[in-house]
């Protein structure tokens, strides 16, 4: 059946997770966390300011507080909440919007875009990999955007009518902030301006997942997303603009980051110096949740390794050459270990 989470063996679950929902099912044990230490916490003994602090992107290149409130959130975090990112409050509504209306289409529609077996693009459940990945209880879309001329739009959706035009916007908008914060993270900590971006080559690649979480009746047993830190540089996230979920690891607890309407969750990839924050998302009974993540990579044959001034004795570096997405996808030791990544991701839990 396209758009079915497909197990291992190739044979699909019976039914998606948002018509599991609509009938009152129970998840399935593909989806059950085996962790018995789930964890769960919440935000209300701590400040907003010290979980994720509020950061103008307006004024990065201008004041030096909000640089060092920038260098101190990817320091001690990886995450921080934007505003003054480039677009405007009526702008963020309309991408809510196409992503509500993609994912109220009739599931025969929807079908339309499912992935391939075996492939990432278009609509459905994520990749399985391994025949002990517990599955995450939500649909997505996933599409790349750049380079423009690698879009696969046979898996874009034409309706509504308005969700390509609006996501090409969004994708622009969003690469210009990202280049942005690469900037300021460079000055931040004194380096030549492009010393991050410089990493990414000429035509770095961007990714956008739609995420449709519905509502469960396991939220002790299953997650939206399993606990895991993003490989990409940097992931900005549009929250659903009222349902929270976000979850991000602080001091051993699991916090949920809350939900400023109109602002950007950033959170930092892999790089090093900065902190990555591990992250899930957690379900809930009664309310469906939505929201939009954009990733960006290096271009698949670019070397990335560490920046050189960045190393010294306290530092040094880790791996004698730099590795590309396309030496990782090529060389089968590195699949396995990042394969056994995921699997190991898909078991943590921290105490609450």
């Amino acid at each position: 059946m396209a758009g079915m989470p497909l197990l291992p063996d190739g044979v699909p679950l019976p039914k998606s997770v948002q018509e599991m929902s609509v009938n009152g099912d129970d998840p399935p044990p593909e989806f059950h966390v085996k962790d018995s230490s789930f964890g769960y916490s919440d935000s209300s003994d701590l400040p907003a300011s010290v979980l994720a602090p509020v950061i103008d992107l307006s004024l990065l290149l201008s004041s030096k507080d909000e640089l060092e409130k920038l260098r101190m959130a990817f320091e001690s975090g990886g995450c921080f909440q934007a505003i003054g990112h480039g677009s405007s409050c009526s702008f963020i509504d309309k991408v809510r919007e196409v992503a509500k209306q993609f994912f109220g289409l009739p599931q025969e529609e929807k079908q339309k875009y499912s992935r391939a077996v075996n492939e990432v693009e278009g609509y459905g459940h994520d990749l399985i990999v391994s025949e002990k990945q517990v599955l995450d209880w939500n649909s997505r879309l996933f599409l790349g955007v750049f380079p423009e001329h690698q879009r696969k739009l046979n898996l874009w959706p034409e309706s509504p009518d308005n969700f390509r035009e609006i996501l090409h916007e969004y994708s622009t908008k969003t690469k210009q902030m990202m280049d942005l914060l690469f900037k300021a993270m460079a000055i931040s900590l004194n380096l030549e301006e492009n010393s991050f971006s410089d990493q990414f080559g000429d035509n770095p690649v961007m990714q956008v997942r739609f995420n449709f979480y519905p509502p469960c009746s396991k939220p002790d047993k299953v997650l939206g997303v399993k606990p895991h830190s993003d490989r990409s540089g940097v992931t900005v996230l549009l929250q659903d603009e009222e349902v929270e979920g976000l979850q991000i690891v602080k001091d051993g607890r699991w916090i949920i980051v809350p939900v400023i309407p109109h602002a950007l969750v950033v959170n930092l990839g892999d790089q090093g110096i900065f902190k990555s924050p591990v992250h899930r998302v957690a379900t809930n009974t009664d309310k469906l949740r939505i929201s939009v993540a954009m990733f960006n990579e290096a271009e698949p044959e670019k070397e990335i390794g560490p920046v050189q001034a960045l190393i010294d004795d306290n530092r040094p570096r880790l791996l004698h050459q730099g590795l590309s997405r396309s030496r990782i996808r090529k060389n089968d030791n590195l699949q396995i270990k990042l394969r056994q990544r995921v699997e190991n991701l898909s078991l943590l839990s921290i105490d609450a």
